[in-house]
């Protein structure tokens, strides 16, 4: 996909204007996508109140899924998928599924939908597993002692995208950019994105928006390590990042000749 026109771009989760209202058990808060003029990803928040529960169809798009908090089941195909904090599903072109909330307090879930995916599972993929667990997920090494757990990518039969949370230690890392297009969330910590000229202020809720090959840092500026929950497309690595020479970052990345 070649790179975008468009910016790079930050939303606060909780400012995001939700459908239906206060009383309503379920309400979704758009956060990236249509509404920010990028087309290759769409960020979604979805809350569902304790009891409730929505059905949900993923159309001619794959999705993936994320939970913030609280506790519930995802149904699908007559089989329940317990969903905890830090799990993440992965659902594929023309499901319909059902998210209930079985816990006390309010099930927040991240959507991304991928718009055109893949026509086919890559092959070598192993056996889907709908829910996977953030915390069974091994740990891999990325720039500047950052760290990343791999959620679903083509590996797991997630077709066009890479679902992954990233770790940021408290040191700026050199500007860099990516060959794909990204969105992100802040999971914990607070920090500072630098992108083409802005500065914007980070905390737990910002949403981001990364176009490919745009020069950026995203910052930690506190005292504990900063996490994110990130989509990004085409699939690869979190590690291949490359300074704005287009050298490589990291030996994982490949070089932009190949």
């Amino acid at each position: 996909m070649p790179p975008l026109t468009v910016n790079a771009h930050v939303v606060d989760a909780t400012s995001a204007p939700a459908t239906g209202d206060a009383a309503d058990s379920l309400r979704e808060r758009p956060t990236l996508g249509p509404s920010t003029d990028f087309p290759p990803l769409e960020q979604t928040i979805v809350e569902l109140e304790p009891g409730a529960s929505a059905h949900r169809q993923t159309g001619a798009n794959e999705e993936v899924l994320f939970v913030l908090d609280g506790a519930g089941t995802l149904e699908l195909d007559g089989d329940s998928h317990d969903l905890e904090p830090e799990s993440g599903a992965y659902l594929a072109p023309g499901e319909e599924y059902s998210l209930q909330n079985t816990g006390t307090q309010r099930l927040t879930v991240i959507s991304v939908q991928i718009p055109d995916p893949e026509a086919d599972a890559p092959d070598g993929a192993r056996a889907r597993k709908v829910v996977r667990r953030l915390a069974d997920q091994e740990a891999q090494a990325a720039t500047t002692d950052r760290e990343f757990r791999i959620v679903a990518d083509p590996g797991t039969g997630l077709r066009s995208a890479t679902h992954f949370v990233g770790y940021i230690p408290a040191a700026r890392a050199p500007d860099h950019f990516h060959t794909y297009n990204e969105v992100i969330y802040v999971l914990d910590g607070e920090g500072v994105l630098h992108a083409q000229g802005n500065e914007w202020p980070l905390a737990r809720g910002s949403c981001i928006q990364l176009p490919a090959r745009v020069v950026h840092c995203l910052q930690n500026t506190g005292d504990s390590m900063m996490r994110v929950v990130a989509v990004f497309r085409p699939a690869g690595s979190p590690a291949a990042a490359y300074y704005p020479d287009g050298t490589p970052a990291h030996p994982g990345a490949p070089s932009l000749s190949t």
